[in-house]
């Protein structure tokens, strides 16, 4: 069978460089297993490793730092047929490590060539993951800080089902390339190479030496008999085959008719434990009964229970092409953290905005539409101040309307909660 590599754009390695004869080798395992061009597809990361994209006659994909197992991911899923090869230098083991230990975990059937030449070549010679702690390289000491990374045994551990090291000068490369692509499963063959353009230059590394590295670390090169198990493409499409029931999608027929249905801009600004984003999705809930096209963005800590808590709503009877707040006509002022956090809007406001502002909450000056209200005096908790100013829009029929919040309310809670949220709005009625 005739050679897949690219005439037109052939290796560019230095001399000497083992990226030359991992090249050769690929071409040999391919041309071996008799495979078609179009079934097999080479994803490459960045570095020396990422020019073997260029190099076949393949399918081909160009990663990013790192990520090369992901779209190699995407693509097996995509079309199980395909023989998926990712070319991956020690430099993107290292910063894509935990893309490199999900592939062990999930166990999808591609196969993993790392080409190890102990340093980052091509930008320098910098120490990597799998360098050496008494090499001489171009970051100084900072190699002797760490010890190397033996990505054989790490994948082991992780579950990868096809394990093995060898010298990417070894003869016999392009055998052990065919038993790791033939292999049903996930399969890493990690090959130690020269980078003679950096690292051999300060360090001596020889083909005798890599081999007795290879001998001296003891790896067992095949298949991890105590890793076997269904190759998770195959897995994950039995599972979706057997699985019946599926989620209903939700759908919210229009039940409301809006006289003069108009884009509403609605900032709820409040705090953690005010339910503010509840407050926010049943305005959502709301608009979508009166066939309003709605969305939603929310500003919150991460720790949840603490800090901020702010709700963006549009409501446009006009498909919404970006979410963020231009105009508000809205704004429910119902803690000075939330003000803070959205302070400089109130400069911004127009005299028909309406704004609600909780009595112990102070705002910025503002040419806005204020109403002050107290609901300590209505005696409504804190935690159900955004439920009631919502009862306060639909008393005004500002945004939504009573029959709209009513639904919205009685779509999301069971019976027992939407009853008192429903006491809860009608103390807000008599405002």
């Amino acid at each position: 069978m005739p050679s897949f590599l690219n005439k037109n754009r052939p290796p560019v390695f230095c001399p000497g460089c083992t990226h030359e004869r991992i090249t050769s080798g690929l071409d040999n395992a391919f041309m071996d297993m008799g495979l078609a061009a179009d079934k097999i597809a080479i994803v490459t990361d960045i570095g020396c490793s990422g020019l073997f994209d260029t190099f076949f006659n393949v399918h081909a994909f160009h990663g990013v730092h790192g990520r090369a197992l992901t779209y190699a991911t995407g693509l097996k899923m995509a079309d199980p047929s395909l023989n998926v090869i990712v070319t991956m230098g020690d430099g993107g083991l290292g910063i894509g490590g935990a893309h490199v230990l999900a592939a062990c975990r999930k166990n999808l059937d591609i196969t993993l060539v790392i080409l190890n030449n102990f340093n980052f070549g091509m930008t320098g010679g910098q120490f990597s993951a799998t360098t050496p702690s008494n090499a001489v390289v171009g970051s100084e000491f900072l190699n002797q800080a760490e010890i190397p990374i033996d990505i054989c045994s790490v994948a082991k551990s992780a579950g990868a089902t096809y394990v093995s090291k060898c010298s990417g000068l070894d003869k016999a490369l392009a055998g052990e390339l065919v038993k790791a692509i033939q292999h049903k499963g996930f399969s890493v063959v990690e090959t130690l190479g020269m980078c003679t353009g950096r690292y051999t230059k300060r360090n001596k590394l020889t083909p005798a030496v890599i081999d007795q590295m290879i001998e001296k670390q003891g790896v067992s090169g095949g298949v991890i008999e105590e890793n076997q198990r269904p190759e998770y493409g195959e897995l994950y499409r039995k599972l979706a085959r057997e699985k019946t029931r599926f989620p209903e999608p939700l759908v919210v027929e229009k039940l409301f008719d809006l006289p003069h249905p108009q884009r509403q801009e609605i900032v709820i600004l409040g705090s953690a434990g005010m339910r503010i984003v509840t407050a926010g999705e049943m305005v959502c809930s709301a608009g979508i009964s009166a066939g309003m096209n709605v969305s939603i963005k929310n500003d919150y800590n991460i720790t949840v229970l603490r800090g901020q808590s702010v709700s963006e709503i549009l409501l446009s009877p006009e498909k919404i092409g970006y979410p963020g707040i231009e105009s508000p006509t809205v704004v429910l002022a119902l803690s000075d953290e939330g003000v803070a956090r959205r302070k400089k809007i109130f400069g911004t406001l127009s005299p028909t905005t309406f704004v609600l502002k909780e009595k112990s909450v102070a705002i910025p000056e503002t040419q806005a539409w204020v109403e002050e209200i107290d609901f300590k005096a209505f005696k409504i908790k804190k935690q159900d101040w955004a439920l009631a100013s919502l009862g306060v829009l639909a008393k005004k029929e500002i945004a939504i309307n009573k029959e709209m919040l009513t639904f919205a309310l009685n779509s999301r809670f069971n019976e027992k909660v939407f009853t008192l949220a429903m006491e809860t709005v009608s103390k807000v009625l008599q405002y």
